[in-house]
C-alpha cells in the first residue's frame, strides 16, 4: 500500500510538475537567449575593465613601495653614494619579482643614470626630464605614467636618497613597462582578453597576430587614433581589427601633465565570446532541469519521512554551523531527539564560553597585556585540549621563543597603541633600538648555543632596568632589541639608554672559554611629539638611523635624535 501512495501521492505529481517546468523554461530560455549572451559579454568586458583598472592601480603602489623601501635601506644608501655598479645591481635585482616590478633605474643626485636594468643597458645619460626625476631631486615621492626612449609606455615612481647627514646623494626610479612582451602576456592571461598597448597612433605592443605575426610597429587607422587618443575620457564598444568584430575598451593613459599620450586596447573577438556563451548556457540548462528534477524528488522524499522534530534540530544545527551560537535549542522529551537536543545546547554553550574568553585574551594581546591568560581549567575533555593549545600559540605568537621576552609582533601592537595614545595627549614618546656589537663574531667563537645564552642574559638585563609599568621591551630579531618609553623625553630616554649600555657592558657573560668576553650593545635613541596626521613609520626609522650611527662612530655608544615632522 505505501508504494502505491507514495507512487500517486508524491512520484506521479513530481514528473508531471517536472515536465511541465521543463517545456516553461526551455520555451523561456530560447527567447531570452540572445539578450542574455549580449548580456554575458558585457558583464565579461565590465569585470576585464575592473581587472585591467586594479592591475594598474597596483603596479602604482608596487613601483612606489619598492623605490620608497629600498631608499631607506642602509645598504642601498652605501652604494648610491659610492656609485658601485656592482653592488647596486646586486641588491636591486633580486627586487624585480619581490616588488613585482620589472625595471629600475638608479641615478646620481643630478639625475645622471648610473646603473639601469632594462633594454639598452647603457648609463651617462640624464632622465631629469622626467616628471618623477624631477620631483626625486626635490625631495618628493611622485608616481607617474610616463613615455621615455628606451621604456616607452611605463609607470614609474621615482624616491630621493639621503645619506646619513641628510645630504641628497641620489634618485631611485622602478616601475612597471608596459611596452614588453612580459607584461602585456600577463596581462592576456590575467583578463582572458586580447591587449593592445598604443603610444600614440602606434602600436607598441600586441597580443593580435595577423597571419601569425605580432603586428607591433603598425599606425592605428584614424577612427582608432580618435577613439584611442582623442580625449581623457575611457571608451567601450565595438571595434573591427583585421576584419573581426572586437567588443572593445580603450583606457587612456594621462601623463605627469595631464595630457593623453597612450591607451591601453582589451578587446574580445564577439563571435567567439557569443560561441563559448551559448556553449555555457546549453549545458547550464541541461545541468539545471536535472538537479530541479533530483532536488524535485529528493525534496519529496525527505517530506514524505523525515519528522517534525528531526526538522527542528535540522534548523538549530544551520543557525550553529552559521555561527549563530545565542540559540535556545529546545530539549522538551525524554527520547533520543531530546537528550541530543540537550547535548547540543551544552555543546554550544561550552564553545560560547570559550570563544568569549579567546576574545577578551586577544584585545588583551592586542593592548600588549602578552601575559592575559584564559582559564583553561573551567573547561573538560577536548574543550579543554583546545583551551590549553590556544595558550600555546598564543605564548608562541606574542612572545620570543629564545629570551622569553616579547616578540617583534607584540612590538608593533603596543607601540600603535602607545603612538596613537601619545597623539591623543600630545605627550613625547621614546624609542630606543639596540644591537649586540659584533655578535657575529661572538658566535663563531663561542658557538650558537653560547650565543642564544648572549641574547637571554641581554634580555634579562633589560627586564631588570626598565621599571615603569608602561615601559616595553621586546627583542626586535637577530641580535637586535627594542625599547618603548612613554611619556619620556630626549633626557629620559638618555637616562635609560646609558644605564643599558653600561649595565650591560658591566656584565660578564659566561662562555665556554676560560677567558672572560665582555658583551658590549650600541643604541639609537628616538624622541618625537606625534602629530595628529604623523605615522610611527618615521619613528622607528630615525631610531634605526641613530643606531646605524652608533655603529659607525665605534660602537659600545649612544646616539639620540629627534623626530621632526615636515
Amino acid at each position: 500500500m505505501f508504494k502505491k501512495s507514495f507512487k500517486r501521492k508524491i512520484i506521479l505529481p513530481t514528473v508531471i510538475v517536472l515536465c511541465v517546468l521543463v517545456a516553461v523554461h526551455t520555451a523561456f530560455l530560447s527567447i531570452r537567449f540572445s539578450a542574455f549572451s549580449d548580456s554575458l559579454v558585457d558583464e565579461k568586458l565590465i569585470a576585464n575593465i575592473r581587472s585591467l583598472e586594479s592591475y594598474l592601480e597596483d603596479s602604482s603602489a608596487n613601483s612606489q613601495r619598492a623605490v620608497m623601501s629600498m631608499a631607506q635601506n642602509p645598504d642601498v644608501i652605501r652604494a648610491v653614494r659610492d656609485h658601485n655598479r656592482e653592488e647596486i645591481l646586486r641588491i636591486f635585482t633580486p627586487l624585480l619579482d619581490l616588488y613585482r616590478i620589472n625595471f629600475y633605474t638608479i641615478l646620481d643626485s643630478k639625475g645622471i643614470v648610473l646603473v639601469r636594468v632594462h633594454e639598452p643597458d647603457n648609463y651617462g645619460d640624464s632622465l631629469a626630464y622626467q616628471q618623477n626625476i624631477r620631483d626625486a631631486i626635490s625631495g618628493n615621492v611622485s608616481t607617474y605614467f610616463e613615455e621615455g626612449t628606451a621604456v616607452k609606455v611605463s609607470v614609474r615612481a621615482g624616491a630621493p636618497v639621503y645619506d646619513t647627514n641628510g645630504a641628497l646623494i641620489g634618485v631611485l626610479s622602478s616601475g612597471v613597462r608596459f611596452d614588453s612582451e612580459k607584461t602585456v602576456a600577463e596581462l592576456k592571461t590575467y583578463l582572458n582578453s586580447e591587449v593592445t598597448v598604443f603610444l600614440g597612433n602606434t602600436i607598441i605592443y600586441t597580443t593580435i597576430l595577423r597571419d601569425g605575426q605580432n603586428i607591433a610597429g603598425t599606425t592605428l587607422n584614424p577612427e582608432i587614433t580618435s577613439i584611442a587618443l582623442g580625449d581623457k575620457r575611457e571608451y567601450s564598444g565595438n571595434t573591427d581589427i583585421l576584419g573581426e568584430t572586437y567588443k572593445a575598451f580603450y583606457k587612456p593613459l594621462l601623463n605627469a601633465h595631464d595630457e593623453v599620450f597612450a591607451a591601453i586596447f582589451l578587446g574580445m573577438p564577439l563571435a567567439k565570446i557569443k560561441r563559448e556563451a551559448n556553449s555555457f548556457l546549453l549545458n547550464g540548462i541541461i545541468i539545471g532541469l536535472i538537479g530541479l528534477a533530483v532536488s524535485i524528488a529528493l525534496l519529496s522524499f525527505i517530506i514524505s519521512t523525515i519528522s517534525k522534530p528531526i526538522n527542528i534540530l535540522a534548523y538549530n544545527m544551520g543557525d550553529i554551523a552559521n555561527g549563530n551560537l545565542h540559540i535556545d535549542i529546545t530539549t522538551n522529551g525524554e527520547d533520543e531527539i531530546g537528550y541530543l537536543n540537550q547535548s547540543i545546547q551544552k555543546a554550544v554553550d561550552t564553545i560560547q564560553k570559550l570563544l568569549n574568553d579567546v576574545n577578551v585574551m586577544i584585545v588583551e594581546h592586542a593592548k600588549g597585556n602578552v601575559d592575559y591568560r584564559l582559564d583553561a581549567d573551567s573547561f573538560r575533555g577536548a574543550y579543554r585540549r583546545l583551551a590549553d593549545d590556544i595558550l600555546k600559540l598564543a605564548s608562541f605568537g606574542m612572545k620570543d621563543q629564545i629570551t622569553g621576552i616579547p616578540n617583534r609582533r607584540s612590538f608593533d601592537n603596543r607601540l600603535e597603541l602607545e603612538w596613537n595614545r601619545a597623539k591623543r595627549k600630545k605627550s613625547s614618546i621614546s624609542i630606543l633600538m639596540i644591537d649586540i656589537d659584533k655578535f657575529k663574531n661572538y658566535n663563531d667563537t663561542f658557538g650558537h648555543q653560547q650565543g642564544d645564552v648572549a641574547l637571554q642574559n641581554t634580555a634579562n638585563t633589560l627586564k631588570q632596568l626598565i621599571k615603569r609599568s608602561v615601559d616595553f621591551c621586546a627583542r626586535w630579531g637577530g641580535e637586535e632589541f627594542a625599547v618603548l618609553l612613554p611619556d619620556t623625553d630626549l633626557s629620559g630616554a638618555v637616562v635609560v639608554a646609558e644605564n643599558i649600555r653600561s649595565e650591560i657592558e658591566r656584565a660578564i657573560i659566561p662562555c665556554s672559554d676560560t677567558r672572560g668576553e665582555r658583551v658590549t650593545v650600541s643604541i639609537g635613541v628616538c624622541t618625537q611629539i606625534p602629530a595628529s596626521d604623523s605615522a610611527v613609520d618615521r619613528l622607528v626609522y630615525t631610531a634605526d638611523v641613530a643606531l646605524y650611527q652608533a655603529k659607525e662612530k665605534g660602537r659600545n655608544c649612544c646616539v639620540f635624535l629627534t623626530s621632526h615632522e615636515t
